[in-house]
């Protein structure tokens, strides 16, 4: 897979033209002073904005025949306008000098007639990203010069290595090329300027396996900033074929409780679970299981959970927040304690507490446990599952953070003295968020990144099944 290497925008090479961007990173810098300036000369007391402009090409076949070519370009500037603590929003995709006026007019009249907000505001001065720290570059920019042909031509490798696996492989749901990059920059009245350009290219495949009542459906991909780290096509239909065929034959099983054992591509679920529930939206709404949670043990204490924005090509990287808050490498959760929420300036203020830099989500988290050996594959942590349910598919959005409730629709496979026996479907997994995170017996060294989140497979000591 061939890939243009360019370095970020924050660094060495701007984001420009020559990149199939249609605006220049100096362009988008004039157009935050702009902005800026207006909303002083408006009389706002404060006020951010940020430009951004994205492109991409998304190609998709089934059964070797292009189904969908489809080209996105996009760009807009926004403007978040303070007049004291009232606060108004605009945004617009024309970037003219009368348009920008407009907008910029527009959040102001917003902000003078909503109510006050005592914790509304940009960030205190001492928690932005400033000079150096804003320019940090993270390698998150690597664009793909592939066309439609070319991805066309990629899509197709990926699915004919999957339906020539097996002759059970019967047909596909076709596979898929995407080629995305974007650019932005972002200002505010307290100094803060930043931006940079970032890339995420993606290949899938979802073949189907078997015949009439019995049809099984998986699938694969790889997703990377950078073409060049994707998993190979082949690999990836290969390897989704055989996700597919191993589903066939699936049977339902008997109402139990057992040992459950999250396939790594799941498991990133329970650690996102964890980021919601601590989360400033819901800790300062109060609608969260786990309030009140710093400084206690939510997790055994074989646990840790480490956050670092700073890895290079990382999916979650940043060296600042969407505020433009500086972002810092931290223990959430160390020994099982909660150590750090997730918050906002806002969120923080609302809680009587400061900003973590986390506007826009969690960066680059992984979950750790000090009972894992290096050789705990999944092999390892089927034997250590003993005898109960490895799951692999989850369906429905049965959670519920205010309560921790937890009950979700899954696939997966029955396993008995830590093998698998056969595979089964139409299963219901109930439990508790809390009582799930404290009875993780164990993690795998098979560790997945799915998407921000990097986690083994996480072996659970008790579930509810509810089957037939």
């Amino acid at each position: 897979m061939a890939a243009k290497n360019s370095k970020s925008s924050s660094g060495k090479t701007s984001a420009s033209q020559s990149n199939g961007f249609a605006y220049s990173r100096e362009q988008f810098q004039q157009l935050i002073e702009d902005t800026l300036g207006l909303a002083k000369k408006l009389g706002a007391s404060d006020a951010a904005a940020e430009v951004s402009e994205g492109m991409g090409l998304s190609v998709s076949v089934r059964k070797g025949k292009l189904e969908n070519v489809e080209r996105n370009r996009d760009k807009t500037i926004g403007v978040t306008v303070y007049v004291g603590q009232r606060r108004g929003n605009a945004s617009t995709s024309d970037f003219s000098p009368e348009a920008l006026e407009q907008t910029v007019r527009a959040a102001y009249d917003i902000a003078r007639y909503t109510a006050e907000d005592p914790a509304a505001g940009l960030p205190d001065a001492d928690d932005l990203a400033l000079g150096r720290a804003a320019k940090r570059d993270l390698d998150l920019f690597h664009p793909w010069a592939i066309d439609a042909e070319g991805a066309a031509e990629l899509a197709r490798r990926c699915e004919e290595a999957a339906l020539v696996v097996d002759k059970r492989i019967t047909n596909s749901e076709g596979a898929g090329v995407s080629a995305q990059q974007s650019h932005f920059f972002a200002g505010n009245t307290r100094g803060f300027r930043g931006g940079y350009a970032s890339s995420r290219h993606s290949l899938s495949v979802s073949p189907i396996a078997g015949r009439g009542n019995d049809m099984q459906r998986d699938f694969w991909y790889t997703s990377e900033r950078d073409a060049r780290d994707m998993a190979k096509p082949e690999a990836v239909g290969r390897y989704a074929a055989e996700r597919a065929l191993s589903r066939l034959k699936s049977r339902k099983i008997a109402t139990c409780e057992v040992p459950v054992l999250f396939e790594s591509t799941l498991a990133a679920g329970l650690l996102g679970a964890y980021v919601q529930a601590t989360s400033g939206g819901a800790l300062y709404r109060k609608a969260t299981f786990l309030l009140d949670s710093l400084g206690k043990p939510v997790f055994p204490k074989h646990i840790d959970i480490i956050e670092d924005p700073h890895i290079l090509k990382g999916k979650g990287s940043a060296p600042f927040d969407d505020e433009g808050v500086l972002t810092r490498k931290r223990r959430v959760v160390k020994a099982g304690v909660t150590q750090g929420y997730f918050l906002s300036s806002y969120s923080a203020r609302k809680l009587g507490m400061k900003t973590t830099g986390h506007a826009g989500g969690s960066q680059n988290l992984v979950m750790l446990s000090k009972l894992t050996d290096p050789k705990d594959n999944l092999k390892a942590m089927l034997k250590k599952l003993g005898t109960g349910l490895f799951v692999t598919e989850l369906m429905g959005q049965g959670v519920n953070y205010v309560t921790g409730d937890y009950s979700r629709g899954a696939a997966g496979y029955w396993v008995e003295n830590g093998v698998i026996q056969f595979p089964v479907h139409e299963i219901t997994i109930a439990g508790h968020l809390g009582e799930m995170f404290q009875q993780i017996v164990a993690i795998g060294a098979d560790a997945y990144t799915y998407g921000s989140k990097t986690v083994g497979s996480v072996l659970i000591e008790k579930m509810k099944i509810a089957g037939h």
